[in-house]
């Protein structure tokens, strides 16, 4: 009887730390650089540099010899890609894990150089790049804006 007790309580931890991951894991924050109004999406497509973001991993995923890498920060050919002006194309209904499992489709639909809507971010831009970004546009602001494409995929 003392087993079975035992078990019993053991099973419970179990059950109640897989539901606390759960809750933990689909609460995701979008990054600052996002495009308002997607707060449910877990991937944005980045069509100038043919990679993806994992909003719920906070994860960039990237195609480099000869596989995706799933890292915190973009490789260093890409450290002049500016996040914030950069368009998103929002990929809403896929919930896989493996976004890149569409890139042909995604780079066909979507060429680097792609602008849908117009986009506004959730955060603003962090002053020095604020200052760097209107010196080289010449006091053009490309941050306004308020639409986002998005791409539905209803097969996952």
């Amino acid at each position: 009887m003392k087993s079975l007790k035992l078990l019993f309580i053991a099973m419970l931890v179990v059950v109640t730390s897989s539901v606390k991951a759960q809750i933990l894991v689909s609460v995701a924050t979008p990054p600052p650089w996002g495009p308002i109004g997607y707060s449910e999406a877990r991937y944005y497509y980045l069509p100038d540099i043919q990679s993806y973001y994992d909003v719920q991993s906070a994860l960039f995923i990237y195609y480099g010899n000869g596989r995706w890498h799933r890292k915190v920060n973009l490789p260093s050919r890409y450290r002049n890609y500016d996040l914030y002006d950069g368009y998103k194309v929002v990929m809403t209904g896929y919930h896989g894990e493996s976004p890149y499992e569409n890139f042909n489709e995604h780079k066909k639909r979507f060429k680097i150089g792609y602008r849908g809507e117009p986009q506004k971010t959730i955060g603003e831009r962090p002053e020095e790049i604020n200052s760097r970004f209107r010196i080289s546009n010449k006091g053009e602001d490309k941050t306004k804006g308020y639409g986002a494409d998005s791409v539905k995929h209803n097969d996952h």
